[in-house]
Order: C-alpha cells, then sequence, then structure tokens
C-alpha cells in the first residue's frame, strides 16, 4: 500500500443480516475509498458501477483534480503555474520522472528528444499503404504499435526509459507524417534547432528545403495546449492504457491503445465537434443567437458543444489560460475567418447569460482548443492528433507507475451476467 494512504475507519456492509467490515482509505489530498478488494471473497457478491463512474481502479500519485473547486495539479503543482512558468518538455519529465528537472537534467533530456526524433526509414513505406482518406488518427495508433518491432523491449529495465524517450520523440513525426500523407505532399524531416512545439507545426506546414517561421505566439499557443492536455487521470483513454499494459504488454502497444480510446468522438473528438457545430451555425447564415435559444429551450435537442464539463462543475481551470492564448493567437491573425467570428461571439453571450451561469456552463478547454487549432491552420481531421500528442506523456507516466508497483495484477474486471440461463442443444436437422 502507498505510505502516503492512510485507513481512518472502516465502512460497515450489512448484506443478509450479516456485517462485513472494509478499509476505508485517505489519500493525501483528503479523497475517501473504500477498499473492496476482499468484498467478493468475505460475500461472494461483487459491486455494479456502469463505467466505472465510481469505482477507483487504481492507487496513482500522477494527477489530482478536484472537479467541484476546478483543481487541476500535476505531481502536486498547479496547472496554472505550470501552464506560465515551464514548457511542455519540463511537464514531460515532471509527469514521467516525478519532479521538476533540474538545469542539466532538462538539458539532457531535451537533447535526448531532440535526437531520437527521426522514424526509420522503414517505416516509410508503411505510409504508402494508407489511401489518402486515412484517418490520421488510425495511421498514428498503427505506426506507434509498429514501433515495437523496431525497438523490442527485450529488458525492462534497460530499456524502458530509452523507449519513453524514443515515444516521445517520435511521436510529432509520427503525426505529422500522418498529415503530411493525408493532403499528399512531401514529408518534412524534424530539425534539432526548433523547440517541441515550433518543431511540431514546421514538420506539418513547412515543405522541403523551406524553412517556416513560425510565429512565437502559435508556439507558446501550442506548448500551452499540450500542457493543459498532458494528463487528467483515470479518463477513458489513461484507464485503457494501464489496463493494456497490467497484462505487461509493451509502452508502445499500449500506447497504440490509449490513442485508439481517444479517438472516440466522446472522448478526444470533443474540440472537433465544437468546429463543426460552428459550421453548421455558419451554414444557417451565421444566426448564432438562434442556437443560443436552441441550447437554453427544452423542446431542443441541440447542444452547445465545448461548454461545460463533466468532471468540472465549477470552472475549468484549462479554459481560463486557454482563453488568454486564443485571444492572443486572434489578436496577431485578426478575426477574418466567420467560424472565429461565430465562436467569439457564442463566448460572450454565454459570459453574460444567466442561465449559463447558473447552471456553470462555462466555456471549456474543447471550446477553445478547436479555436486555436482552427486559427493556426490545424485542419479538423489532426485536432484529436495533437490531443494525442499532449496526452502522452500522462500516459507514459501511468503506465510506468503501473508497471513499478509491487505487487500490481492484470486487470480483470466482473459482470452481471444477464443472458439465457442453461439452454439445451437442439441439432441442426430439429431447429
Amino acid at each position: 500500500m502507498n505510505d502516503n494512504l492512510t485507513l481512518v475507519d472502516t465502512a460497515r456492509l450489512v448484506l443478509h443480516d450479516r456485517e462485513y467490515d472494509f478499509p476505508i482509505i485517505t489519500g493525501t489530498e483528503g479523497e475517501v475509498g473504500i477498499d473492496i478488494a476482499q468484498l467478493r471473497n468475505k460475500t461472494g457478491v461483487i459491486t455494479l458501477d456502469n463505467g466505472y463512474g465510481n469505482t477507483g481502479a487504481c492507487q496513482s500519485a500522477v494527477t489530482f483534480i478536484d472537479g467541484e473547486k476546478g483543481i487541476l495539479q500535476y505531481r502536486g503543482y498547479p496547472i496554472e503555474i505550470l501552464a506560465e512558468k515551464s514548457n511542455f518538455v519540463e511537464v514531460c519529465y515532471l509527469l514521467i520522472f516525478g519532479h521538476l528537472p533540474n538545469q542539466d537534467e532538462l538539458d539532457k533530456f531535451q537533447f535526448s528528444l531532440t535526437h531520437h526524433s527521426l522514424i526509420h526509414e522503414g517505416m516509410k513505406k508503411f505510409y504508402e499503404g494508407y489511401p489518402p482518406s486515412a484517418h490520421p488518427m488510425g495511421i498514428l495508433s498503427s505506426m506507434v504499435s509498429s514501433l515495437s518491432a523496431f525497438y523490442p523491449e527485450a529488458d525492462y529495465n534497460a530499456d524502458i526509459e530509452l523507449n519513453i524517450v524514443r515515444m516521445l520523440a517520435k511521436l510529432k513525426t509520427i503525426a505529422a507524417f500522418a498529415y503530411k500523407k493525408s493532403v499528399g505532399q512531401p514529408y518534412v524531416y524534424p530539425r534539432n534547432d526548433l523547440s517541441y512545439s515550433a518543431d511540431i507545426l514546421h514538420m506539418m506546414f513547412a515543405v522541403p528545403s523551406e524553412p517556416l517561421e513560425i510565429p512565437k505566439v502559435f508556439e507558446d499557443a501550442l506548448d500551452k495546449l499540450l500542457i493543459l492536455h498532458a494528463d487528467h487521470e483515470q479518463n477513458c483513454s489513461t484507464s485503457t492504457v494501464r489496463m493494456v499494459g497490467s497484462s505487461e504488454a509493451n509502452l508502445f502497444a499500449s500506447m497504440s491503445a490509449g490513442i485508439s480510446a481517444l479517438w472516440g468522438p466522446l472522448h478526444g473528438g470533443a474540440n472537433q465537434e465544437v468546429i463543426e457545430m460552428l459550421e453548421k451555425i455558419r451554414a444557417d447564415g451565421g444566426n448564432y443567437k438562434k442556437y443560443i435559444e436552441l441550447a437554453k429551450s427544452k423542446d431542443s435537442k441541440f447542444k452547445l458543444m465545448g461548454f461545460g464539463h463533466r468532471v468540472y462543475k465549477n470552472f475549468d481551470p484549462r479554459a481560463k489560460i486557454l482563453e488568454i492564448a486564443a485571444e492572443r493567437v486572434l489578436n496577431l491573425l485578426g478575426i477574418k475567418d466567420p467560424l472565429l467570428e461565430i465562436a467569439k461571439n457564442l463566448e460572450e453571450i454565454a459570459l453574460k447569460d444567466p442561465f449559463f451561469i447558473e447552471r456553470k456552463l462555462y466555456p471549456n478547454v474543447d471550446f477553445y482548443s478547436g479555436i486555436i487549432y482552427r486559427a493556426m491552420g490545424i485542419p479538423t481531421n489532426m485536432f484529436t492528433v495533437i490531443f494525442a500528442l499532449g496526452r502522452l506523456p500522462g500516459w507514459i507516466a501511468h503506465w510506468k507507475e503501473m508497471r513499478e508497483t509491487l505487487g500490481a495484477r492484470i486487470n480483470r474486471p466482473r459482470q452481471i451476467y444477464t443472458g439465457e440461463t442453461k439452454r439445451h442443444y437442439i441439432p441442426l436437422s430439429d431447429r
């Protein structure tokens, strides 16, 4: 058991007139959980919690969230401080290794990421097999899985740190190549003189032999986006990574599974849905006030995408940071895109309208991230790919934590069977 956790009391379950006691565990931030690891052994029953909304699947020291208070902390550091004072590479180091790097550690880590960013030339042939219509997320997941063929994990202790660096360094190259494949342009190789964020934009939008000057405001905005997406506790994709990794699947296979989970529209595709909503409003003449009223109507099925959050019941702390970043990007460009104009109008109304204020339906991270991606020229089908680049260090941190936990077990949820009871087999001739 984690030394930072304390047993404060026991919970008593009364079942069929018998009483059973289970330990109550309190985490370092006051979160309370009932340890039911022995429930089935003691009682013969299990709990049923569809979607695991009330189930703690693990003990973790990576990220803390308090949705009621709008708190998000990586390894104890508030997200607001990290977004202001750190860059994405520092945050990667923090999440994966547990502490902020000193200058020597950061220099070595940055050097490693820079000099492992090329992918094996043989992997370029894989891209040739995908049709132009292939979604970049599908390519991303497949290419990451294939990394295990090039960098096998022969010895966990010897290979893991190098493979972590490879994974972080190469994913941006794989992602940029997937984009170039989708638009039929030649691949652009990574540059050692650029920051992690600037290199992503360079590989996506430059052409060979013609260096592209990345605006500093774009570089800073993307860096903040990556930091704010870096981890979010036990969400769908992170839980998937931990579940796959619990079988001792290698790093690359586990990350590929996380990418596939993130691809789903209910998870990583939310910022894409924001843009699709804006396009719908534009196609209807740009009458955003009409859609504000539809969102407020009980009889309407229309939902204002990018407002409110399942976890944050007060405000999304990431959204406040991105609101400023979005303003800087839009000021640099000038608002010429009708979708961005609609977005700004929706934001202005929602922040003042009592209907949204009373229900705490504030713009969330997906609303602002979609606007920033759009403003920087990143196409909609790449939104979730950029999200995956940001979330990668969190996935790695959880995978590494799980692999290093003593007594960790392969994940094996239970179920309540609701199918047919025992049936008599009828031969084919008699059916």
